[in-house]
């Protein structure tokens, strides 16, 4: 395999993973065939309905339950996972988004701002938290990377994307401003992937997006990357190949973040306008 033995000895962290159509399960899977070996982490609610402990058995894991909002939880996860793990951590993903104003139907003009606060601090504050416990606890080695998933909505307007857009810019924000002083004092890299839109339980349930799958993959030369490219992706950033690589958002898309219309699109575009007799 093209990822075999890529983080043979490496360590890390994986927060997000809720079943086997998610992001960041994808990515646990890879990591463990690529030869790492990990700590999983997610909010209660999600380990009650996600299936992690299947997941935790395949890939030899510990689960730790955290509120990712929780300075106390995120300390818990880094010193439990240092315990268990023999040390510090080379690698951390950050696949945490959540939407209320999204799930109750509110649109952007006519956001809940509790809910919509709520949005900015499981999406993107949480990934500060992560970074700082692991700054504060020095808990990740030297040219270790940190990882966030991230989505072309920080940059575009997308229609139904709604106020997890700000969030995505903010986590991108942070991944910048967290990478600069990472990178200058640890050697620790900061990146984000903006992923193709991805059939996950949290990407379904914004409104529209079966459409809007069909629409990126219409747009993008490539197609959209799917949630086993994102691994395969996620793994080389893991690994000791992409050391000189900081504080991007790497688009991660088949394209289409550099596309303004592609001849899948504008054809489709034409066919709403012809006339049945």
């Amino acid at each position: 395999m093209i990822y075999d033995q890529l983080l043979e000895g490496k360590k890390g962290i994986i927060f997000g993973a809720l079943n086997d159509k998610s992001i960041a399960w994808k990515i646990a899977e890879r990591a463990y065939e690529a030869g790492a070996v990990f700590t999983l982490s997610n909010a209660p609610v999600a380990l009650r309905f996600g299936e992690i402990n299947a997941l935790s058995e395949k890939c030899n894991s510990k689960v730790i339950q955290a509120d990712a909002t929780s300075l106390g939880d995120i300390e818990n996860v880094f010193s439990e996972s240092m315990e268990f793990l023999g040390g510090k951590v080379d690698f951390v993903l950050h696949s945490i988004g959540m939407s209320l104003n999204v799930r109750k139907g509110n649109v952007y003009n006519d956001l809940n701002y509790n809910y919509f606060l709520k949005t900015l601090e499981v999406s993107a504050l949480s990934f500060h938290k992560i970074l700082q416990t692991a700054y504060k606890l020095d808990a990740i080695n030297d040219w270790g990377s940190v990882l966030a998933l991230s989505y072309v909505a920080a940059q575009r307007s997308l229609y139904g994307y709604n106020d997890m857009a700000d969030a995505k810019a903010l986590l991108e924000s942070i991944a910048r401003s967290f990478g600069y002083i990472y990178g200058r004092e640890k050697k620790v890299r900061v990146n984000t992937i903006s992923q193709s839109p991805t059939m996950t339980t949290a990407g379904s349930g914004v409104k529209g997006f079966e459409s809007l799958v069909d629409f990126t993959e219409r747009m993008s030369p490539l197609g959209n990357a799917t949630a086993e490219d994102c691994a395969d992706y996620s793994i080389s950033l893991f690994s000791d190949l992409t050391r000189k690589v900081t504080m991007q958002n790497l688009f991660h898309d088949g394209g289409f973040s550099s596309m303004g219309m592609s001849l899948r699109a504008m054809t489709q575009y034409d066919k709403s306008f012809q006339v049945k007799d």
